[in-house]
């Protein structure tokens, strides 16, 4: 999925249903994605200066290298 270089990913994406969050861990560095619905979904805040950003898929994190979270 293309957006243009002006568009703010994390809005532009949220809002054609990219709904997956892609979140980097603090502690360890990992790559970890959550999906509505998980535990921690709701608090998880996608900040992409640090690396983090949005899924259309669980296929395209997956692909991407991030694995589901465990809550």
């Amino acid at each position: 999925m293309q957006l243009a270089a002006d568009a703010a990913p994390s809005t532009s994406l949220f809002s054609i249903g990219c709904n997956i969050k892609g979140n980097v861990s603090i502690d360890t560095g990992e790559r970890i994605y959550h999906v509505p619905g998980q535990k921690y979904y709701s608090q998880t805040i996608i900040r992409p200066e640090y690396g983090e950003r949005w899924f259309c898929s669980e296929a395209e994190a997956r692909a991407a290298g991030w694995r589901k979270s465990r809550r």
